[in-house]
Formats: C-alpha cells, sequence, structure tokens
C-alpha cells in the first residue's frame, strides 16, 4: 500500500472502540436470534451459547492479535493480505463485505418490523439505511457518539427484561415440549446461529487506522466488548429459558416480549421494542462503517474500483464507499428474504474469521495468544459453516466465485 495514500485521522479512544464493539455485538440479534437457537438445541441453548462464545474467543485472539501488528483499516482483508498473500486476503475483504452487506438489510428490516407502522417496513428501512449512511458520512466521533447512547439504551432495556422476567410471581402457562430432543448437530446448529449475535467484535479491528495507541486500545477494546456481550447473552438466554421453556421459546417471533407479558409487565412491552429498535440501528450504524473502511482498504489495493478509495478532506471518512454501500443495501432491503439473508451472512463472515484465524496461525512476529486458540478457531468456523442451511452455503459459494471473477477481470483491465 502505497504511502502516499491520505489515512484516516485517530480520533477514537478505548471507550468509544469498546462501545463501537458492544454496539455491534449487542443489536438487533440478541432480539431475533435466541428463537431459532431454541428450535435448533432445544435444553441445551446455554451450551450452544457457551460454544458460540468459544469460537468467538478463538476469534477475537486472531483480531487483536492481528490488529495490534497491523493497525490499519480493512481488518482481515489487510491482515490475509499481508500473511497469506493476496487472494486469501481478498476473500475475506469480499466474504466480509457482501455478508455484512446482507447484514445491514436484516438490521434495517428488524429497525423496520418494531418501528414502522403497518405497510410501511421497506420504506422506513431504506429511510434507516441512508440516515446513519450520512451519520457516518460526517465523521468516525460523531460515529462513535451515536454508538456509545444506542448501547446504553439497548442494554438498559435488556437488564429491565431480565429483572422484570427473574422477579417475576407470576403464574406462568405450562411450557410445551420440543417434538424431538436436539442432538449433537441440534446444538452445533444453534451455536452457529448465536454466533450470528457475537459477530460484530470484528468492526473495531477495520477501523484500526482511526484507533489511538492501536497496539494496545484495539486487543483491550475487543476482549472487553465481548466480554460484556457475554455476561448480557447469558442473562438474557437464561431469563428466557426461564419464562418461555425451549419450545415457547422457539415458536416466538418477539421472545423477549413475550417474555415480559408472562412476566405480568405488559406495560413495558413499548419499551422492550424501543429497545429492539435501538438495537438494530445500532448494529446497522456500525456495519456501515465497518464495511466502508473495508471496502475503502480494498479499492487501495486495486481488488475494488479504485473510484471507491476517496476520503472525504473534510470528515476524513470514505463518503463515496459509504455513498455506494447505502445504495446496495437499499436495492437488497426492497428484494430481499430476511432468512435468507441471515444464512448467507453467516457463510461470509464464518469465511472471513477462517482467514482471520490462519492469518493469526502464520504470523510470527508480535504474537500475543498461543496458536492453540487459532488452531481451535479455525476448525469450529469450519464446523459451523457446515451446520449452516445447504441453500445458504451454495448460494454463498456462489458469490464468492462471482467475486473471485470480479478481481481477476479488474487486474486485467489494469484497474
Amino acid at each position: 500500500m502505497s504511502t502516499a495514500q491520505p489515512t484516516l485521522a485517530r480520533r477514537l479512544g478505548l471507550g468509544d472502540a469498546v462501545m463501537i464493539g458492544l454496539g455491534s455485538m449487542v443489536g438487533a440479534g440478541v432480539f431475533s436470534a435466541f428463537a431459532p437457537a431454541a428450535a435448533a438445541a432445544g435444553h441445551w441453548l446455554l451450551a450452544a451459547l457457551a460454544i458460540a462464545a468459544l469460537v468467538a474467543w478463538c476469534n477475537v485472539t486472531s483480531s487483536a492479535q492481528l490488529a495490534a501488528r497491523y493497525p490499519t483499516s480493512g481488518g482481515t482483508y489487510f491482515y490475509g493480505r499481508e500473511e497469506l498473500g493476496p487472494w486469501p486476503g481478498f476473500v475475506a475483504g469480499w466474504c466480509f463485505v457482501v455478508g455484512k452487506t446482507a447484514s445491514c438489510a436484516v438490521m434495517a428490516l428488524t429497525f423496520a418490523h418494531y418501528a414502522a407502522p403497518e405497510g410501511w417496513p421497506r420504506p422506513m428501512a431504506v429511510a434507516a439505511v441512508w440516515l446513519l449512511a450520512v451519520v457516518n458520512m460526517f465523521g468516525i466521533t460523531r460515529t462513535a457518539r451515536l454508538a456509545r447512547i444506542l448501547a446504553v439504551v439497548v442494554i438498559a432495556v435488556l437488564a429491565l427484561v431480565v429483572v422484570l422476567g427473574l422477579g417475576s410471581q407470576a403464574a406462568h402457562p405450562p411450557a410445551p415440549t420440543l417434538a424431538t430432543s436436539p442432538g449433537p448437530m441440534g446444538v452445533l446448529q444453534g451455536a452457529g446461529l448465536l454466533f450470528f449475535a457475537f459477530a460484530g467484535y470484528a468492526r473495531i479491528a477495520t477501523m484500526g487506522e482511526e484507533v489511538v495507541e492501536p497496539r494496545r486500545t484495539i486487543p483491550r477494546a475487543i476482549i472487553t466488548a465481548l466480554g460484556i456481550a457475554l455476561l448480557v447473552y447469558l442473562a438474557v438466554g437464561a431469563t428466557l429459558l426461564h419464562l418461555l421453556g425451549p419450545a415457547r421459546l422457539a415458536a416466538s417471533p418477539a421472545p423477549l416480549a413475550e417474555a415480559v407479558r408472562l412476566a405480568g409487565h405488559a406495560c413495558a412491552l413499548p419499551v422492550v421494542r424501543f429497545g429492539a429498535a435501538a438495537a438494530a440501528l445500532g448494529s446497522l450504524l456500525s456495519l456501515v462503517a465497518g464495511i466502508g473502511r473495508t471496502s475503502l482498504a480494498m479499492a487501495r489495493e486495486g481488488d475494488l474500483p479504485r473510484a471507491l478509495a476517496v476520503i472525504d478532506p473534510r470528515h476524513q471518512v470514505p463518503r463515496r464507499a459509504e455513498a455506494v454501500l447505502a445504495t446496495v443495501v437499499t436495492l437488497v432491503v426492497l428484494t430481499t428474504d430476511l432468512r435468507g439473508a441471515i444464512g448467507f451472512s453467516s457463510f461470509g463472515v464464518l469465511l472471513y474469521y477462517l482467514v482471520a484465524n490462519l492469518s493469526a496461525w502464520h504470523q510470527d512476529r508480535d504474537r500475543l495468544y498461543p496458536r492453540l486458540w487459532q488452531g481451535i478457531g479455525g476448525v469450529l468456523c469450519l464446523v459451523l459453516v457446515c451446520t449452516l442451511p445447504l441453500s445458504s452455503v451454495l448460494w454463498g459459494t456462489g458469490v464468492v466465485l462471482v467475486g473471485v471473477l470480479g478481481r481477476l477481470a479488474l487486474r486485467r483491465g489494469g484497474a
């Protein structure tokens, strides 16, 4: 990467980085991932959560170690290029961009389903995409400030659900039972679904070029954000199992709202809906920031059109890349199937972290963690990919091949 290229301004401290990562993880996933995970894992839901947390921890050691060694934008796209070569780096970057673009659509639609009046979810989802894209375009400190506010709101709402649920003395209707007893594959499927809710910590690494003292700040921020998110998820998961049981949890489209209702506190339902909308906005905000910076890094290297490598001279953000992203997400929002988008996103994210683990395994200098963690993380990423629906795997593989052909075309065209 040429030293003559403009760089982003370092304005994020430890607290800012933690809140961006926490806002990415404690987002819409906590309001939606527990139900399908309970359908797969049943009473073993918390075991599935533990497996998802283990995969996340292994990936955290890789991301933190690599980010400390390479404090620049691009995340695993850049790490893969430096440690493994241009093609593995490209695959990681492409999987991140397309997988997280699908996640943007999921978060926008989740927000709209909670906040929009009947008949207006998609228009309101599009409006949310462009509103948050504009926030990002006016500087990363504004992104961090809004992420901090949204994360605090969401954690407060989740704490309210836990307190009301575990302290409830209301009589609960008998809980139904699952039709089949989940086996090991069901637990792994549940872990794969719950990993979707953890996968926000990479946003901290993708903004390594904007963090103050990145070699010290990034590892601490990633680990801190993951630890807080895990505690929140354990508390929420235990509360949902206590109130609903696995069968009712699996069948509920809005399990946190139903838990509050069963606890005898229906007056709190608007607060839960507001929290879900804020969670989706927080995830969408940080997703736009992370994808824009990975696109910037890929454009700098010619793996995406170089026109996307422009940095706004006043606000020091990749404004053009974020405008293109908002346009693409708008198209996905208007055409997507929500479940298909989630599966497709999981496929891309798990491959992204597979490259991160392989890169960290290969890293010889500035190691922070033993290779054991990266080895376990790489194997578990592959295992969870195999638990995804076949359609998600086929679509994901096809899009990866499209990206490979596109890179070949750019290289041959001298872009």
